[in-house]
């Protein structure tokens, strides 16, 4: 199962008319975007400890940030409804989701995210994939699954981002955004685990939060090389 996402629609009109203005991203405000629940140093604590295993550092953080995303999504769950949110989009890209058939399914955002969880939720308690029991080997299509998982955590933590922001700083609660995504953002670059092009979408957001001048930012540059995860719908 993975989804796609949708070619941007041009800004030109057949009619000539000016194309609406797109909406403006109160998340890139200043006196948002430097909100932070602390100003620890993410590019230090995301690096791979000594004497610990890869497999390990990339299964305990990406747990870590499953549940984290998961319950940052659950704080403004009640405002992503299938009315308001009818489709999963992310300023002007949409997901899809495919079953385990392969079909593509258009579904409203809060489905997409109850997709995401529910095969998060399996993988990550799969002892198969996720060992927890001492001598309990990884497998081999670990880091692949990482990759998937950390995809499908992007699409949410932009939602809330591009849909949900408001609501989110009704509730006080960007500065705890804010901190989760500069953290994820600057592990799965350490790592490779979020291909370049698929994290584009988010890229204005992205240089005022991780840039090396803000509050635990890494660099705006960079980035891992991933396999290309996704193909633009035709």
């Amino acid at each position: 199962m993975r989804p796609t996402f949708a070619r941007r629609k041009s800004k030109a009109k057949p009619n000539g008319k000016k194309p609406v203005a797109e909406e403006k991203k109160v998340y890139l405000e200043p006196e948002y975007a430097k909100s932070r629940i602390t100003d620890c140093e993410f590019k230090e604590l995301v690096m791979l400890p000594r004497e610990i295993d890869l497999n390990e550092w990339l299964a305990s953080n990406t747990t870590t940030f499953f549940h984290h995303v998961n319950l940052q999504y659950s704080t403004i769950s009640e405002f992503c409804t299938g009315d308001a949110c009818q489709t999963m989009a992310v300023c002007s890209t949409q997901y899809y989701w495919y079953d385990e058939r392969g079909k593509k399914v258009k579904c409203t955002a809060p489905q997409y995210v109850d997709f995401v969880m529910s095969s998060v939720q399996k993988l990550v308690t799969d002892e198969d994939v996720f060992p927890t029991k001492y001598g309990r080997e990884f497998p081999s299509s670990f880091e692949s699954l990482v990759k998937k998982i950390c995809r499908y955590l992007f699409h949410v933590l932009a939602h809330i981002y591009s849909s949900h922001f408001k609501e989110t700083l009704a509730l006080e609660l960007h500065g705890h955004l804010n901190t989760l995504y500069v953290h994820f953002i600057l592990f799965a670059r350490e790592f490779n685990l979020l291909d370049p092009k698929e994290t584009a979408v988010m890229d204005d957001l992205t240089e005022v939060l991780c840039s090396s001048g803000g509050p635990g930012g890494g660099g705006a540059g960079g980035g891992g090389t991933g396999a290309q995860n996704h193909v633009k719908e035709r």
